[in-house]
């Protein structure tokens, strides 16, 4: 008996906790005509939906409750009928919201730069310390960035281990004849997502993006107007940043994530002071929504 319990509480123990990712992966190929599409796309999604949600991403033992929730829809442009291809992908992530039903955008990046080979059968490998092949690293990269976008939402700069390990998959991709990894691949890829998450005139934007959700909306349903107000008290910080990089992936990345619910949340306010020093300042910071934030007043 005392063995039964001891298998028991083990089994209960594994049971209780998961992987860091609940990853859903769509593949989109309205361009591709071909009989063996469907079988071929199939496992290609399997396969990336077991590397991202199989896999041990954080350093914390998360509970089944407490996976991060993400999305990877990938539209496929071209594929030799063999094991090339060519693809864009939108990679989102969003979390819960302490209080209430609702969940938030945290992550909504449409990436361009997704060519890459896969050969049925053939394990995604991936390794810390070597080189990989393209789509591994392509998946390892994002599953860190989901990590520590993550973990910056509740803790101040709490994702930069998972930034650095980012940044080691770009650091590791340089020699890679794809395009997106360095500097001069273009502004806006996955080598400034990072350089600008881990730049120091960029600080002031992390700690806005924590307030925003840990001080604000996870306030909100305790004292709606405290975490409006501590929401509102982010933005000269944000324009700080932007001011010191006018052209940040960070940013973009940001306000693509909360345009509609900054204009949800101000919109609502019964102080037409804030609603108006809002809508300024954020017309001032994210011009590219400018007539959105007009809403707010």
């Amino acid at each position: 008996m005392k063995y039964l319990i001891i298998l028991l509480w083990v089994l209960t123990g594994l049971n209780g906790y998961a992987q860091d990712l609940n990853c859903r992966v769509e593949i989109l190929s309205p361009q591709i005509q071909s009989a063996e599409k469907n079988r071929v796309f199939e496992n290609l999604k399997k396969d990336i939906t077991n590397f991202m949600n199989n896999r041990k991403w954080c350093d914390d033992r998360l509970q089944n409750t407490e996976r991060i929730e993400c999305a990877i829809i990938m539209t496929i442009g071209s594929w030799d009928g063999s094991s090339k291809y060519q693809a864009t992908a939108q990679v989102q992530s969003t979390r819960p919201v302490f209080g209430s039903s609702f969940t938030t955008t945290v992550l909504n990046n449409n990436d361009k730069e997704w060519s890459f080979t896969y050969v049925e059968g053939q394990p995604l490998d991936f390794s810390e310390t070597g080189i990989n092949q393209e789509l591994p690293s392509l998946l390892a990269f994002y599953a860190n960035l989901v990590v520590g976008m993550d973990y910056d939402t509740f803790s101040l700069q709490g994702g930069t281990p998972y930034f650095l390990k980012a940044q080691n998959v770009i650091n590791q991709s340089q020699s890679s004849s794809n395009t997106g990894w360095r500097a001069y691949d273009g502004i806006r890829n996955r080598y400034w997502i990072i350089e600008n998450l881990l730049a120091p005139e960029m600080g002031t934007f992390r700690e806005g993006i924590y307030v925003y959700h840990r001080k604000g909306l996870d306030q909100m349903s305790l004292n709606l107007d405290k975490g409006r107000s501590e929401i509102a008290s982010i933005f000269p910080g944000l324009k700080e940043a932007v001011s010191a990089r006018p052209n940040t992936m960070l940013a973009q990345i940001f306000f693509q994530s909360k345009v509609d619910e900054l204009v949800n949340i101000f919109s609502r306010s019964q102080d037409a002071q804030q609603r108006s020093t809002v809508a300024t300042a954020l017309q001032d910071i994210d011009p590219a929504n400018g007539n959105k934030y007009q809403q707010i007043q």
